[in-house]
């Protein structure tokens, strides 16, 4: 059956505009007008992926984004944003809660389905990932993408937990910034913004890391790898 997308937007031209466009394409459609009844339909109907406009009624968009990335049930599902080209701010607020990708509004219906598709391959390719590794006291269960150190949960956001899984399958090799953009996030605008998203996760997902944080390694101008004890 056909991924099913939930659209959320308070102009209803753009609802109804992307609900044509997505079904055209084979997607099923389920849509909101304002955070409140988001959320409530991102739980009751699981949406394989997520398209949210941040200037919502009741409850914004990034506060939207925020919840469903901090809940067991929603935090994998992932996220589009809608931004207004002003709102550029709003854009690096929203790569950091755990969104996946954004469109600046006005947008052409082929972008966005082309970016869709992409994001849809990217989460297929992370289900063929081995479901436990262990590093030591470390080990990550893709399964149900937790993350525990000498048995403690530790609790990663979904951006996370997906730099720390790529960074352990390359196996020591370094990955650039504009690599793991692409594979994580799967777009190469506004390198300003690009560089500070990989590096805020990076230094988050350090200080959650504790005393395992040490495997991360930053090779100066290039990226990071993942060190084991045996480097």
């Amino acid at each position: 059956m056909k991924e099913k997308i939930l659209v959320v937007d308070d102009e209803k031209d753009i609802v109804k505009m992307l609900d044509y466009n997505l079904k055209k394409e084979g997607f099923r459609t389920v849509s909101a007008n304002n955070g409140e009844d988001a959320l409530d339909l991102a739980k009751k109907e699981h949406p394989d992926l997520i398209i949210l406009d941040l200037m919502l009624p009741q409850i914004d968009g990034l506060e939207v984004c925020k919840i469903l990335k901090k809940e067991s049930k929603t935090s994998a599902i992932p996220i589009i944003m809608l931004t207004a080209k002003t709102h550029e701010s709003d854009k690096v607020v929203g790569l950091e809660l755990g969104a996946d990708d954004y469109v600046t509004k006005p947008f052409s219906p082929r972008e966005l389905i082309a970016r869709i598709k992409a994001v849809l391959r990217r989460v297929k390719e992370k289900d063929k990932t081995p479901e436990v590794i262990k590093i030591g006291d470390l080990i990550v269960d893709s399964s149900k993408i937790s993350v525990s150190i000498k048995n403690k949960l530790i609790e990663l956001t979904s951006k996370e937990f997906e730099l720390l899984t790529a960074l352990i399958k390359a196996k020591g090799r370094v990955l650039s910034r504009n690599y793991l953009l692409d594979s994580i996030w799967g777009f190469d605008q506004a390198l300003e913004i690009q560089t500070r998203t990989v590096d805020v996760h990076i230094r988050s997902l350090r200080k959650k890391l504790k005393s395992e944080a040490s495997h991360i390694v930053t090779v100066k101008n290039y990226g990071y790898r993942f060190k084991v004890d045996e480097d």
